[in-house]
């Protein structure tokens, strides 16, 4: 553990002397390691992108990192590529979709596979943070897989957070229903181009503008066309850090560290097994996992 610990310090400091091999290799450390590295950036500055899957998160975040490459501003980009429950594999590809992510050195994208974690955010993703902000990165853009629980998480970790939509207003109401609509500090209606944009975001500012103190924005962007990027870019620039959220946090990287000690016991697969064939009860696996887990790594 000493020794795996001092090869992330050593792969750090090689980052940080602008060495894109040993950030690469220290991300995938950082993700692969036992127990989780300690890395704190005072600095740090982070940006969680969430929405439906098609809503065009990718694209847009290709053109919000151009825009801050051009204003001198250096991104780092870790899209979260969800992966198969029966495989297990990934395609990380979203940098394909990233027109961005091929200013050189100004901008870093990483897939990073979802893989057995509930919820679909590591909690590995938070030490990955930091890491890239001592390394000099001034704007760390994480993209969540866009379904479930994910949302939460990344608004727990992420200073803020941007929700994007196209112009179905079917997923934004389920949004509503879920509460994520609460939890983003910007809105984005992607796709301005297509018939229906305009009326959604209008559907959504209806449904902000029923309290009386919801002042977040409701911005038309097209990613495709690069409309709108300048002011969405404002917009998340005048966002203040909700320091309200420390509880949150709190929560979201507790349940994170115990989910990922649960799917790593060296005994998930066999009791799994046993639930399968009924040869015990769902209490019985339990039982066995709470009395188990404190050896399980």
């Amino acid at each position: 553990m000493a020794l795996e610990l001092s090869k992330i310090d050593k792969l750090l400091e090689l980052a940080k002397s602008g060495d894109r091999r040993s950030l690469s290799r220290l991300i995938t450390e950082i993700a692969d390691s036992e127990k989780t590295p300690k890395f704190h950036s005072d600095s740090i500055w982070t940006l969680g992108v969430t929405g439906p899957p098609g809503s065009g998160k990718s694209t847009l975040i290709g053109r919000l990192a151009k825009q801050w490459v051009d204003t001198g501003e250096s991104v780092a980009i870790l899209a979260l590529d969800p992966s198969s429950p029966i495989s297990g594999g990934s395609f990380l590809a979203d940098r394909i979709r990233m027109e961005g992510s091929d200013m050189g050195d100004k901008v870093f994208v990483r897939s990073i596979a979802s893989g057995n974690t509930p919820g679909g955010i590591s909690p590995r993703i938070w030490p990955m943070c930091h890491a890239l902000s001592l390394c000099g990165w001034s704007r760390i853009v994480v993209e969540t897989v866009g379904t479930g629980q994910s949302e939460f998480r990344i608004a727990a970790l992420a200073d803020r957070l941007l929700l994007v939509d196209g112009p179905d207003r079917g997923d934004i109401i389920q949004a509503e229903k879920a509460g994520i609509l609460e939890l983003a500090d910007v809105i984005a209606v992607n796709k301005s181009d297509l018939p229906g944009a305009a009326l959604s975001a209008q559907s959504i500012r209806t449904s902000l503008n029923l309290s009386d103190d919801d002042s977040r924005e409701v911005i038309l962007v097209s990613a495709l066309e690069g409309v709108g990027i300048e002011k969405l870019i404002s917009a998340i620039e005048s966002c203040e850090t909700q320091s309200g959220r420390n509880e949150m946090i709190m929560r979201e990287v507790l349940i994170s560290e115990w989910d990922s000690l649960l799917v790593s016991h060296p005994e998930i697969d066999e009791i799994i097994t046993k639930l399968c064939d009924s040869s015990i009860t769902i209490d019985e696996a339990i039982k066995l996992l709470r009395t188990s887990i404190p050896n399980g790594r």
